[in-house]
């Protein structure tokens, strides 16, 4: 099909004046048009990315990526406001960071790991203590306040193959101090470094290990332990893996480990802009057990299942009757 050609006074060739719709004004009003239609677009861009939003963050493992999804659906089911999703934001101090920049409104923390590792203060035993303590210098030090607790705590676990506790007859850290120069252990990077961590655990227990701890990724300790790479590791008290991999934890009986009540950390500015949203949370309160916690971890570890579907089961079932 031959192309038809525009000349200069905007008549195609082949064409007669009489057929053709533009002129000098029909032209002059087309850049006016697409004008109108550019100006008009850019509102409506600007009135979406204006639209108040809640930005949920979390660390980048299993339990927090569970967690964080759990309070974006909670938001979004009772509230209505939209929810933008920032996950795997590192460890504690990355997300602590980011809620203090504003960059997410909202993210799940431990009561223990924030009292140690970002309050820097001395570990204590009595929840409620480490709760109010917590919540008092977030508000008064950053503008943050805490929700209430979900339900369980996601103390550090540290654990044994099943078979070496078995076969060892080994309950305690107190115990397991005499064996401890045969064993490999492996610890992740905050662990190490966290002040309720690797140094205070040792001098409290005495422990003395094989050779310098591994430091690895949380999510590939238990396996790498399951596997033999290492003997010993420093986990969470909720991992779904657990039972699965048939491991050990043995019991902290000097009591060096402070609770670690999950709770979620707010922005006060955007419960001041939404006061919803702590409804919203306060309704968690109290819902997650011990076992609970373990058994979405193994849901989404264990059976490889997709997180927000394993999220919204669970609040189906909390859901009122």
């Amino acid at each position: 099909m031959r192309a038809r050609l525009i000349d200069m006074n905007g008549i195609a060739e082949g064409t007669t004046p009489t057929r053709a719709v533009t002129g000098a004004s029909g032209i002059r009003a087309l850049p006016i048009f697409f004008l109108l239609l550019l100006v008009c677009a850019t509102l409506i861009l600007t009135s979406c990315s204006a639209r108040p939003r809640i930005v949920v963050g979390c660390k980048n493992f299993t339990e927090q990526i569970i967690l964080g999804e759990l309070i974006a659906q909670q938001i979004e089911n009772q509230t209505h406001l939209p929810v933008e999703r920032r996950f795997y934001l590192g460890g504690t101090y990355i997300a602590h960071q980011s809620i203090l920049a504003g960059r997410i409104d909202v993210y799940p923390e431990y009561t223990g790991t924030a009292l140690t590792a970002v309050l820097k203060q001395q570990p204590s035993s009595e929840p409620k203590t480490v709760y109010d303590r917590v919540k008092s210098e977030y508000e008064r030090r950053f503008r943050l306040t805490l929700g209430q607790p979900l339900g369980f705590n996601d103390t550090f676990a540290i654990e044994l193959r099943g078979d070496d506790a078995r076969r060892l007859h080994l309950q305690t850290l107190s115990q397991a101090a005499q064996y401890a120069p045969q064993w490999r252990a492996g610890f992740g990077y905050e662990f190490m470094e966290r002040p309720d961590g690797y140094k205070g655990l040792v001098a409290s227990y005495g422990l003395r290990f094989a050779a310098a701890p591994r430091i690895m990724d949380l999510g590939l300790l238990t396996r790498a332990l399951k596997d033999h790479q290492v003997d010993v590791i420093a986990g969470n008290m909720t991992d779904g893996l657990i039972p699965a991999l048939d491991l050990f934890v043995l019991d902290d009986d000097k009591h060096y480990f402070p609770p670690y009540e999950a709770v979620p950390v707010i922005r006060e500015q955007t419960l001041v802009e939404h006061p919803e949203v702590r409804q919203a949370l306060d309704d968690l309160a109290g819902k997650i057990s011990d076992a609970e916690m373990r058994q979405l971890n193994y849901e989404v570890d264990g059976k490889k299942r997709d997180v927000k579907e394993v999220v919204r089961e669970f609040l189906r079932m909390k859901a009122p009757q």
